[in-house]
């Protein structure tokens, strides 16, 4: 991917900025052009084998115009600005030995400091943006410290991981097993890599190369003893894109060993993929996703056929057969099963983190083949999922974007969360600038409807974009050009349009062709004052889950749709210290659609003086339904995927419907807690520990086991005042010697023997708990243990800790 390399020497030039929300909404004077927009741009030292067929736009040359992206924009600088860079820089510090300046922030933060490196990116960029120099000065401020602990750790070494040191020098000595001792290592180490690199390329400081050089030296020098089974041993725990920063770090350099370790940072499922093999279902999806992206950069650098097919097989089928109408995937960051989202419907779903990945995927995939179903993921992800994840008021970014039926988004606080989802947030809403416009040759691309200023420095030619798209169908650019210059543009016709594009230049139609699914290619000598035209129709859709056709989301055009239930008896505050805080908040009463056999656009009607606002007539039940964009709902209960009936069908199930809905919100009232197993994060998050227990995967369920003395436990939460209950999950077809016992806070509660009780199927155990071992706490000890040495526990494929379901007595 083309990114751009500054010579600092210029940063003395001694320009001034306006503050953020003094830069005009006008097309820049040079006076406003900021100074990322005015350096030189040399290219990497190793150039791409593979050449792009369509070349990403720098950062700097465009600006975004007022609307709802560069509102997000800056909410987020703001954010950005609030934060203290010695409290993220605070672990650093304290773990290369030198006294903290700060207190570190909570949440996430003690387990390794990953959101250093997000921010490091983030500022980065909103500098290049913006020019704002208060993000430079910031960044500049990080790296000077950096640069001190990597000088005391001695070995080019960075990092704010509780023991790191220790567990890595497990890893240098030849233990693949290292990298499992602590929370995801690699994974926090790459967010660091990567605001290194951001902070060179787009910051422009040369220390930043130099520590990113050191580092990448240490990375080669750690790993160098490993071999490749102890490879295949360390990458089994999640390593973030290391794959990535690894080859660019190469590619800045020129030095082959970081190519040499970033193609050893490898997972055997990408095997599957390259065989073009869909064996997605159950597997941690960011961790595939991010390992993806660096085959699609090594397939750049490299040439490799075989990352080519890694990148491009999986995102066709994570786009075609396991995302949501949002462009987001998985539930519990786990994919589904290949088209299967029945049951795939819950708070969990479309993690934030896998969508900022699956939209880098599809830029480097875009730019070798500039595909107009490429650029249309793109815009549905970035409105749908991206735009919808920050709320309007802190800036604050969801981890999930819950598509269940009657729940609500909920969302970081300023100084106490620092999920992933935090990190990639404070990237995705400074970088909006990006992907809307690209170029080769004499060609420009105008692949996104949204107001900004395009400068083609290569051509002398400027593009100012204005539009209230999607709210208006149609879009305006004028040019203004250094001289006459002659260029094509090719202007993205989408999948969703209701009928051909109209393009008029000049005030005058003109019939080209500009079909759904096409670009409409506009080739003249353009001069300043020049002016073209594009309409876009939309109309309303509807898309089915692929295994259920009667639960379906509505979209206009490329917006989708989700009804607001309003914000009854919900909590006052949706900001949340854990990102799972607010999955039981007892569920609405969810209206279900009958629309009568009637054409969608007879009872889906638009609501005067609100546009992209519908309303049913005649077809919600219990009550009628307004359904407004999902980006712009917030701090209310809502439903993407209803329900739909025909009217003999809603006559039939109406009363069973009912009464399934009731029993089913009872019992998601009832829940306290909930463990998976085999998967990395929820065990760590419940203090998972044992001696010889293994874990594995059946079908798209985890589960844990312990045999010939072995044993696991874990904490879960309860509620201190009320009777509880634990619900076990197991499948139906275990037996022999499975008889064990399950211990809370070290007394046993049940025995359990399983003895192929129900073949073919999971079935759930619920075990009463005696109300002494909960009265009074928030935490108890689950225990797994067979009952001697020949026998074993589990596999136990998950539990939930609910409140007891308290039978009234009458007299």
């Amino acid at each position: 991917m083309q990114t751009i390399l500054m010579i600092t020497a210029l940063f003395s030039l001694g320009f001034t900025f306006p503050p953020l929300a003094q830069l005009s909404n006008k097309t820049p004077k040079t006076s406003l052009v900021n100074k990322a927009a005015m350096m030189p741009r040399p290219n990497f030292r190793v150039q791409n084998v593979i050449g792009a067929k369509a070349q990403e736009f720098d950062l700097a040359d465009v600006t975004l115009l007022d609307g709802p992206f560069k509102a997000a924009m800056e909410r987020d600088a703001t954010y950005l600005l609030s934060l203290s860079a010695d409290r993220l820089l605070s672990l650093y510090r304290k773990e290369a030995g030198l006294e903290p300046k700060a207190p570190g922030y909570g949440g996430w933060e003690p387990r390794g400091g990953e959101t250093l490196g997000h921010y490091m990116s983030a500022l980065a960029m909103q500098y290049h943006s913006t020019g704002d120099s208060r993000f430079r000065e910031r960044l500049n401020y990080i790296l000077d410290e950096l640069a001190v602990i990597q000088q005391k750790n001695g070995d080019g070494y960075i990092g704010g991981i509780p023991n790191g040191k220790a567990l890595f020098a497990e890893v240098k000595a030849g233990d693949g097993k290292g990298a499992h001792r602590e929370w995801v290592p690699w994974y926090v180490l790459h967010k660091l890599q990567a605001g290194l690199r951001d902070a060179y390329l787009y910051g422009g400081n040369p220390k930043a190369r130099g520590l990113l050089v050191k580092f990448s030296d240490w990375v080669v020098d750690t790993t160098a003893s490993l071999t490749p089974e102890q490879w295949g041993i360390m990458t089994q725990v999640e390593d973030g894109g290391m794959r990535e920063t690894m080859a660019d770090a190469y590619a800045i350099t020129g030095n082959k060993q970081y190519l040499e370790v970033s193609e050893k940072f490898y997972d055997y499922a990408l095997d599957a993929l390259a065989e073009r093999e869909d064996k997605l279902s159950g597997g941690h999806a960011n961790t595939l996703l991010a390992k993806v992206i660096g085959s699609a950069r090594l397939y750049e650098l490299t040439g490799s056929k075989r990352d080519r097919t890694i990148s491009q097989f999986l995102w066709s089928t994570v786009v075609n057969h396991h995302s949501y109408v949002t462009g987001g995937n998985s539930e519990h960051e786990e994919f589904n099963a290949p088209d299967q989202f029945t049951n795939k419907l819950g708070p969990s779903t479309a993690e934030s983190y896998n969508t900022y990945n699956m939209l880098k995927l599809t830029r480097h995939l875009f730019e070798a083949t500039p595909d107009v179903g490429y650029a249309d993921y793109y815009e549905r992800a970035l409105y749908n999922h991206i735009l919808a994840s920050q709320e309007p008021e802190k800036g604050m970014t969801a981890y999930y974007m819950s598509l269940k039926p009657g729940h609500c988004k909920s969302y970081s606080t300023p100084e106490e969360s620092f999920w992933c989802c935090t990190g990639t947030g404070m990237e995705n809403h400074v970088k909006y600038g990006d992907s809307i416009y690209y170029h080769k040759a004499d060609t420009l691309f105008v692949n996104g409807f949204i107001p900004s200023v395009l400068r083609w420095r290569d051509k002398g030619l400027t593009v100012r974009q204005d539009t209230q798209f999607p709210q208006s169908d149609v879009t305006k650019l004028t040019i203004t050009a250094d001289k006459p210059t002659r260029a094509a543009l090719k202007i993205r016709c989408p999948g969703w349009l209701a009928k051909d594009a109209e393009v008029s230049v000049n005030g005058k139609r003109r019939p080209i062709a500009a079909k759904a699914g096409s670009y409409a290619t506009i080739e003249q000598t353009w001069k300043t004052g020049d002016t073209i035209e594009v309409r876009l129709p939309m109309q309303l859709t509807q898309e089915a889950l692929p295994d259920d056709k009667s639960k379906v989301a509505y979209l206009y055009g490329l917006v989708v749709l989700a009804g607001d239930l309003g914000n009854a008896n919900m909590p006052k505050d949706l900001h949340a210290v854990e990102q799972d805080a607010y999955f039981t908040v007892p569920d609405p009463v969810v209206p279900v659609l009958v629309p009568q056999n009637k054409p969608l656009n007879q009872w889906l009607k638009p609501v005067e003086g609100h546009p992209l606002w519908f309303r049913t007539v005649g077809a919600g039940h219990p009550d009628e339904v307004t359904m407004k964009p999902f980006y712009d709902v917030h701090f209310s209960r809502y439903t993407v995927y209803w329900d739909v009936f025909t009217p003999s069908q809603w006559d039939q199930y109406k009363v069973e419907f009912h009464a399934r809905e009731v029993e089913r919100r009872a019992k998601e009232a009832r829940r306290v807690d909930e463990m998976h197993f085999n998967e990395q994060q929820t065990e760590l998050e419940h203090n998972l520990t044992g001696e010889r227990s293994t874990s594995g995967r059946y079908g798209e369920r985890g589960y844990r086991v312990a045999s010939n003395g072995a044993w696991f436990a874990f904490d879960m939460k309860v509620a201190p005042d009320v009777p509880m209950e634990l619900q076990c999950t197991y499948w139906g077809a275990d037996g022999g010697n499975r008889n064990f016992n399950i211990l809370v806070d070290g007394q046993i509660i049940a025995t359990q023997r399983l003895n192929r009780d129900k073949l073919d199927e999971f079935f759930d155990v619920i075990y009463p708990i005696p109300a002494a071992l909960t009265q009074g706490k928030t935490n108890v000890k689950v225990r797994f243990e067979p009952i001697n040495d020949k026998q074993t526990a589990g596999g136990v494929f998950g539990c939930i800790m609910f409140i007891a379901k308290v039978k009234r007595v009458t007299e």
